[in-house]
């Protein structure tokens, strides 16, 4: 028993050595430390181990020399070197009519599935509300005094012998980049509107389609006021109708600026289309009723004509809107693709 118990305690007090002798014969490699350490080692014990057994050596570079080039002749040289001949870095198809090396001759690995198209992804309108933004904050900064002159006159009711302002240059062509701007933003909402059903695509591309709907807007206000000077010219007065046709440019120059945030908002920031939808027809319903309100007090608060008045009303504001719905949604149809 003595001798069985003496040789167990030599066995297992000899455990390092036994290892020192193992590291003896091989290099040790990190799983066979790892294996010496009991289950539950913690990893700062499992690190000082392999930091007492392995021991990073110097490593000895080959110095042998460089066998890929032809035998019996000498090692080839870097097109990078700048002291190499012209007919050295030229090729046999350097000259060639099919030699472009610009093209790419593939693609690594497999292709994965394109990024969906966003509006907020978009660097072009991106760019282009940025601009809007800018363009209208300056537009603001310096024409204050004109646009609080438009605002008051707006309200008044003007007589006979009221002094009209008349615009200069510079705040006439504001007022046309705002309705620009209203046509662009109106296209956005609508395009976006479009949109909802996550499998429509389109004939063309995301810009060509909201250029098509921006055109459609212009093409509508450009229209709406051919047809007020129409109607106008045939019952009423010039200055009733200059009076109307300034009132029409803010108008639509305001609900551009309204029209703004909202474009932000499902742009930037996933605003949910039904939101949005009650958004617009309330901008909508609000400036209609500015419109309604500015051309009583211009055309028909002396005559207290209302049969006119609403006869004007479904003729130039009802009608319009309405017709310009059904253009789009006429025209979105034939953009998409069909399945």
């Amino acid at each position: 028993m003595r001798q069985d118990s003496i040789a167990v305690h030599s066995n297992s007090g000899s455990g390092d050595s036994v290892k020192t002798a193992a590291t003896a014969h091989h290099e040790l490699t990190p799983k066979e430390v790892l294996s010496w350490l009991p289950a539950d080692a913690t990893p700062a014990q499992q690190d000082s181990a392999i930091q007492r057994h392995i021991k990073i050596s110097e490593i000895h570079w080959s110095q042998q020399p460089d066998t890929l080039h032809m035998p019996g002749h000498p090692k080839g040289k870097s097109i990078y070197d700048i002291s190499l001949p012209q007919y050295y870095r030229e090729s046999f198809f350097s000259e060639k009519p099919y030699f472009h090396p610009e093209v790419s001759g593939g693609r690594q690995g497999v292709a994965g599935d394109p990024v969906p198209y966003t509006v907020a992804g978009d660097n072009l309108f991106t760019a282009l509300l940025l601009g809007c933004f800018v363009l209208t904050v300056i537009a603001v900064a310096r024409l204050r005094e004109f646009i609080v002159r438009q605002t008051r006159s707006f309200f008044r009711v003007q007589r006979g012998n009221t002094t009209e302002f008349s615009e200069t240059s510079n705040e006439l062509w504001v007022q046309l980049f705002l309705i620009v701007q209203t046509c662009l933003l109106a296209s956005l909402c609508y395009f976006l509107y479009t949109c909802m059903d996550a499998h429509d695509a389109f004939l063309f591309e995301q810009p060509v389609i909201i250029g098509i709907f921006a055109a459609i807007f212009l093409v509508y206000f450009l229209l709406k006021f051919v047809l007020y000077e129409s109607v106008g010219w045939v019952f009423f007065d010039v200055k009733k109708n200059e009076q109307w046709g300034k009132s029409n440019l803010l108008l639509i120059s305001f609900l551009g600026l309204l029209l703004f945030p909202l474009v932000l908002l499902l742009t930037y920031f996933d605003l949910s289309i039904e939101s949005a939808i009650i958004y617009v027809i309330a901008v909508v319903v609000f400036v209609k009723i500015l419109a309604f309100y500015r051309t009583y007090i211009i055309f028909f608060a002396q005559k207290s004509s209302y049969l006119k008045y609403i006869l004007y009303l479904c003729a130039l504001e009802i009608v319009p809107l309405c017709a310009l719905w059904g253009i789009l949604t006429v025209a979105s149809q034939y953009l998409k693709v069909n399945f």
